[in-house]
């Protein structure tokens, strides 16, 4: 499952538990800090803040190149680039100088971080486990000329799948990045299967934005969002050659962010 469904919103799993973790550090903290006349809230949050940025940064860091172009898209999170273990330290890091400088926050602070870690460690170590072991959907779509194909036939060497619409601006933002890769990656096949429209809509749109996209395959009945377990567009998933699921992306990629994925489907 990619997302939670709370009526017609779609939230993504991850960052349900990230907030959740905070959620429930925060209540544990004031449990048992009320006893002693404090509240760890400011410093759980302040901890969260900094880890953030800092997991940001190094994302950023690490692949600079592909900001130098374009700068400001370093603020631009909505691709998810963030590398999470700089900013679990940075967060740890100044907990513990909370500890230490604030001794009545010694016992409610240390507890609620411990308690807050160990549920986003358990909680990401589950999800992880769960997705590698989801496998290549059998399902049958439409390509381009009208033809029934089967999701896995194009097994046989990693995959990019890419759950898209055309009235999905993040979808339409993305697709240059993803036609880009297409062209440049021959080890790896990329499917585009559109949600829910047309053959003619969706050539109409693609011949407007002058996108030339290869395996262009249509899913009308929108099947395969439930498959996976996600309702957010865009969505890609990520298959190694056996068909088994080894990452998912959910949201706007950018030349950053599909990079680091891409890197896990790569030989060594």
């Amino acid at each position: 499952m990619l997302t939670l469904d709370i009526g017609p919103l779609a939230l993504g799993v991850s960052h349900v538990l990230l907030f959740g973790s905070l959620l429930l550090a925060t209540l544990v903290g004031w449990l048992i800090g009320r006893r002693h006349g404090c509240n760890p809230e400011r410093q759980l949050f302040r901890m969260l803040l900094l880890a953030l940025v800092v997991a940001r940064l190094a994302f950023v860091l690490v692949y600079a190149e592909y900001y130098r172009d374009e700068p400001w898209r370093v603020v631009d999170i909505r691709d998810g680039g963030f590398i999470a273990w700089p900013g679990v330290l940075a967060g740890l890091m100044l907990g513990a100088w909370y500890i230490w400088r604030q001794i009545p926050l010694r016992r409610p602070l240390g507890i609620a971080m411990s308690v807050g870690l160990a549920l986003w460690l358990g909680g990401s170590l589950l999800l992880q486990v769960l997705e590698q072991g989801t496998r290549l959907p059998d399902l049958q779509v439409q390509d381009a000329q009208g033809r029934t194909v089967n999701l896995r036939d194009y097994a046989g060497q990693p995959l990019v799948v890419n759950l898209w619409a055309t009235w999905c601006p993040p979808c339409r933002r993305e697709m240059p990045v993803l036609m880009q890769a297409q062209q440049r990656e021959a080890g790896v096949t990329f499917l585009f299967i559109n949600q829910g429209e047309s053959a003619e809509w969706v050539a109409d749109f693609l011949a407007k934005q002058n996108l030339a996209l290869d395996n262009l395959l249509l899913d009308g009945s929108v099947q395969l969002g439930q498959m996976v377990g996600s309702r957010a567009l865009p969505t890609t998933l990520f298959y190694d050659a056996e068909g088994r699921q080894v990452g998912s992306h959910l949201g706007e990629l950018s030349h950053a962010s599909l990079e680091r994925a891409l890197a896990a489907l790569r030989p060594e």
